[in-house]
């Protein structure tokens, strides 16, 4: 499904809430927020529940339990906004290979639109490291890089937030090796890379000014995401500025068009 395009920055679905556990506002606030800001198209990725063995209780994801009333809140906000908004319902997943089987078909019990990808762990949380680790292994990057290409390949994901959170310290032509690898398979799958915008806000190592000379010189499609942790950073004007800067600097277009890839679609294989 593409939702229709309005123009720069007129779209986000790069949006969370309270439910995640490291975000404030409930969904009603971000909605009314992004009226007033001008958003036509407002996309809810919160942080994916996940099916995880044993006891593990993750501090920065929806819990399974929190999933229906995420859904049914959106849904009937959805049509009780409808004349004011298009709203969209999925979750930001990490795509972990040990669990991405039993979490995609938990997930998918509900009728979610759409997943984007927020790799933030290698291998997973429980026995795995954080993909934003400062490293000078390329071999580590290689692991981060092989791990967000596998997730491509399943075919649920609708585009790639923060592809360059790594803060990999080593050798320039092992950052370009690496990252050119996951920039050709992005353009394979036809999938955007997501210029994010809490990391502009906040002066995160990313956007990444060496990654996105390598996508634009890859061929890769870019969308700006919020990553809208609170209401207010839903303001366009101030998203609008920063990005802009962004993009005029390197030299680089983003547009917020978007194909909407229904996950339900693996689990019916």
């Amino acid at each position: 499904m593409k939702a229709q395009n309005y123009g720069f920055l007129t779209a986000n679905y790069h949006t969370h809430t309270y439910r995640c556990h490291h975000a404030n506002g409930t969904e009603r606030e971000y909605i009314e927020e992004a009226i007033r800001s001008g958003i036509k198209i407002l996309g809810f990725s919160d942080h994916s529940p996940m099916v995880f063995d044993g006891k593990h209780t993750s501090g920065h994801r929806m819990a399974l339990g929190e999933a229906d009333d995420y859904v049914s809140t959106l849904t009937a906000l959805r049509e009780e906004y409808k004349e004011d908004i298009e709203i969209h319902i999925g979750y930001e997943m990490e795509y972990y290979p040990k669990f991405f089987e039993a979490s995609i078909r938990e997930i998918c019990r509900l009728p979610i639109e759409y997943l984007i990808l927020g790799q933030h762990f290698i291998d997973n949380e429980i026995e795995g490291h954080h993909a934003s680790a400062r490293s000078e292994d390329e071999n580590y990057l290689a692991r981060y890089v092989d791990q967000v290409i596998e997730a491509m390949e399943t075919g649920v994901f609708s585009y790639i937030a923060h592809p360059d959170l790594s803060k990999f310290l080593g050798a320039e032509d092992a950052y370009s090796r690496q990252m050119k690898r996951l920039c050709e398979a992005a353009l394979a799958h036809d999938l955007p890379l997501e210029i994010n915008y809490l990391g502009l806000m906040e002066g995160r190592n990313y956007p990444s000014d060496r990654f996105f000379r390598i996508a634009k010189e890859t061929g890769n499609r870019f969308i700006i995401g919020c990553d809208a942790h609170r209401p207010d950073m839903l303001d366009i004007d101030r998203v609008k500025e920063k990005c802009e800067e962004f993009c005029t600097q390197l030299g680089i277009t983003a547009s917020q068009e978007l194909t909407l890839k229904d996950p339900h679609l693996y689990v019916q294989k």
